[in-house]
């Protein structure tokens, strides 16, 4: 089982994110990755830095994207490899997406307060980044604010509860996300409209962490694959071993690439760390997915790592 690669991660231009571009290259490099992806949510501003220091570093890098679209009524995340970060498409899709978030950071705090949560909203702003809330500022201003201590709905995300792992993620898909009572709604482009911005413009369409969506759900799953998706990231950190099991036999069935992904973003979810999630053909993934940017014209790995990384570009 190979751990060199991985292919989603986010820095402080994702509104959940951490760090500075070059900051998260180096953490990769010292964690001993070899292949990599920065894909931010829904802004391509991070890729020409982190690419100038991963070449800097020997790392092989690979543009990216994850696009927030919906399909059949339901929220998903679509990550695009080897997309030209330069193509208008995804600055439209950023300033759009960006300008939804600031309209909506004040009423996710009112929606988690209705739940009888208490906030400082001051603070929540201090933990944010870009000018925008995220769940995950909430969460953690919340569990740490003092007169919420003995609230029951926080309960399970400090320590000893059953939510505790990665506590202001949980928090956020528990209580924010769609169909959530403190979900607050945006208008988001169709994955089928995803697919093709990525493809068109030279990139490789994967869905990403699936499992965290919508379990283990075949036909949802096959529908999305017939949207022409080139991948499901199988392997990532919410997928137990018998989801990413799940996800990869339907890769094999449809010939599909069943990548990986940490899923990294630093503090916002602390038990994810860089260099832990494994792949048991990541040589194959890697190959697979430099073949087909090459072949769409797409923005192609700018590295290439030596023989003795055992990675043939």
């Amino acid at each position: 089982m190979d751990t060199w690669l991985d292919l989603h991660m986010h820095t402080k231009y994702s509104m959940d994110g951490e760090f500075e571009p070059s900051d998260l290259m180096n953490q990769c490099a010292a964690a001993g990755l070899k292949a990599v992806a920065v894909s931010d949510h829904d802004s391509v501003e991070a890729i020409p830095k982190a690419r100038k220091r991963a070449c800097e570093l020997g790392l092989c890098f690979f543009s990216a994207i994850e696009l927030s679209c919906a399909h059949l009524g339901k929220n998903f995340h679509l990550l695009g490899y080897g997309i030209d970060e330069k193509e208008p498409i995804f600055h439209q899709i950023e300033k759009n997406i960006h300008q939804q978030r600031l309209d909506n950071s004040e009423k996710m705090m009112n929606a988690v307060e209705q739940l009888g949560i208490y906030l400082d909203r001051k603070y929540v702003w201090t933990l944010s980044h870009n000018d925008v809330i995220a769940t995950v500022n909430i969460a953690r201003a919340a569990l740490e604010d003092p007169r919420n201590i003995d609230n029951p709905i926080l309960a399970p995300y400090r320590p000893g509860g059953l939510r505790n792992k990665s506590p202001y993620v949980n928090f956020g898909w528990d209580y924010c996300s769609q169909g959530k009572p403190a979900f607050v709604p945006m208008t988001l482009i169709t994955l089928h409209e995803a697919v093709r911005h990525i493809q068109n413009n030279g990139g490789a369409a994967v869905l990403a962490h699936p499992g965290a969506n919508m379990g283990q759900n075949r036909d949802v799953t096959e529908s999305l694959v017939a949207e022409g998706i080139d991948g499901i990231e199988a392997y990532c950190s919410y997928h137990d071993t018998d989801t990413s099991q799940f996800y990869a036999d339907i890769c094999r069935t449809y010939k599909l690439i069943a990548t990986i992904g940490s899923d990294y973003h630093g503090r916002a979810k602390p038990n994810i760390q860089l260099g832990e999630y494994e792949h048991p053909c990541a040589q194959d993934v890697f190959d697979r997915l430099c073949y087909l940017i090459h072949e769409r014209g797409g923005s192609a790995p700018t590295h290439s790592l030596s023989s003795k990384d055992k990675i043939l570009l």
